[in-house]
């Protein structure tokens, strides 16, 4: 029988372990996509508790304790931290099938050295155990993030993030860069409810006044050259559900945003007219600062009420929403291209529906020289699970070419997740092992391990660079 979490966890063929143990591990991490907090880094932040570190900003655990029913005020409330903690352990055994019990028994391993499964009745001593090393000057947020090997990282910040933790970071000697990314939601979210707050706050910023289309975009243009400047290589939208894109002239777009500057609210088909336009505007501004544009598509956020008022919009209770509209996508993407304005493109599907659509998608847009120009994202969100990284790397090898991949990001607000990375090795690895011993690849461990190492890590950082 094979042990569970040791050093050849998911590795079954001897070949696809020695790619692990002699390529993979040691390889450093980029993560081109997360929602750490920076301030922590740059401060490298002592946690109390292994509660602050592990469970409190991490929606993943948030949901699968909601759906074994635990009570809201032990997952976000305001009971004690190791109340809190307890719940959490008091579910963990029941997240057995979920990735999540393989992450966190990896981490628990990793971080502090304990090989057990977490429940209620070794809770007390893990909290103990975790706490004591947690309590030590060298085990802040920014040297757990070191001990994972991260050589870069990329964060999510709205448009007007003032980005001075950032700033600071840069400033310091550290070994590991992060930069911003630029999430975009907020540009084009015309009709919600804080979008005026938002847009008082983008004026005040840039000084400028927004009256019309025109000097809304060139506030955006301002901080889009802010972000820059601050070493921004990559922006962000989330496309939610199944994605609608429309051409629109700039005319019918100028008469959309001021009827929306005086009636503040837009009737659907006119919303989606009016992002229209402004995607279209910002893949442009992406493509002329060679920064790469993600797009998230297939989520489904407005779930429950109950929980979106309770714990905001982010709160782990999203669903899988629509297949994409791939005409809209291939309108949006086709429309810069014909412009030669068609950035390098990250397309990520929470719809596992969607995996050969968008791994087809990778030919169907080119640039001399740029290899892979559109990229299917690594698997992502519900999907980063054992079964759903297998089907985006075969997706990927079957409809383009797996060996132009840009590897794993984590999605997460969890300094731990960068765990995430080396459960994607360990299952790329098994994958290529078990070719190679099917007489599917050659056996030629030169070229194997070199598909290895630039899967891993070289193409994401050859493919970052401006």
């Amino acid at each position: 029988m094979k042990g569970f979490n040791d050093k050849d966890f998911l590795l079954k063929s001897d070949y696809g372990k020695r790619l692990y143990h002699e390529v993979a591990a040691a390889l450093p991490i980029i993560d081109p996509h997360n929602h750490i907090d920076t301030a922590s880094l740059a401060v490298n932040k002592q946690f109390e508790n292994i509660y602050q570190l592990w469970v409190q900003n991490d929606p993943y655990k948030h949901r699968a304790m909601r759906i074994y029913g635990i009570s809201e005020a032990l997952i976000t409330g305001n009971e004690p931290d190791y109340e809190k903690f307890r719940a959490w352990a008091e579910c963990f055994p029941s997240t057995a099938g979920n990735p999540l019990f393989h992450w966190s028994c990896m981490e628990l391993k990793q971080l502090f050295g304990i090989d057990w499964i977490l429940n209620t009745n070794n809770a007390k001593q893990v909290w103990d155990i975790a706490n004591e090393k947690l309590s030590k000057g060298n085990f802040g947020a920014l040297d757990i993030v070191k001990s994972f090997g991260v050589e870069l990282l990329s964060t999510s910040d709205d448009l007007t993030d003032t980005l001075e933790h950032h700033i600071v970071f840069a400033k310091q000697q550290n070994g590991i860069t992060c930069l911003p990314s630029l999430r975009a939601d907020s540009i084009i979210n015309f009709n919600a409810a804080n979008f005026f707050a938002w847009l008082n706050q983008l004026q005040s910023q840039t000084g400028v006044s927004v009256t019309d289309i025109d000097t809304y975009q060139l506030a955006i243009i301002n901080r889009l050259d802010f972000f820059d400047q601050a070493g921004c290589l990559l922006s962000d939208h989330s496309l939610d559900g199944g994605f609608t894109f429309s051409a629109v002239t700039k005319l019918d777009a100028t008469e959309l945003f001021a009827n929306l500057l005086i009636s503040k609210k837009l009737a659907d088909n006119e919303l989606v007219q009016l992002q229209s336009y402004f995607l279209d505007f910002l893949g442009k501004e992406y493509a002329k600062r060679n920064w790469v544009m993600q797009l998230h598509i297939g989520a489904h956020r407005f779930t429950s009420t109950v929980l979106r008022n309770k714990v905001g919009p982010a709160g782990g209770y999203a669903c899988i929403g629509n297949t994409a509209h791939i005409p809209s996508l291939c309108l949006f993407l086709d429309g810069l291209d014909i412009e030669g304005l068609l950035p390098k493109t990250i397309l990520y599907t929470l719809n596992p529906a969607d995996n050969a659509a968008f791994a087809s998608l990778t030919g169907s847009y080119a640039e001399d020289g740029v290899k892979a120009k559109v990229q299917y994202g690594p698997a992502w969100w519900y999907n980063d699970h054992y079964e759903g990284i297998l089907q985006q790397l075969k997706a990927l090898s079957s409809y383009g070419l797996l060996s132009t991949s840009i590897g794993m990001t984590t999605d997460s607000r969890s300094i731990v997740s960068f765990i995430r990375h080396n459960y994607y090795r360990r299952i790329l690895c098994n994958l290529l092992g078990e070719w190679v011993e099917n007489g599917w690849l050659p056996n030629d461990w030169d070229f194997v391990s070199e598909l290895v190492k630039n899967i891993s890590y070289h193409n994401i950082k050859n493919w970052l660079t401006k």
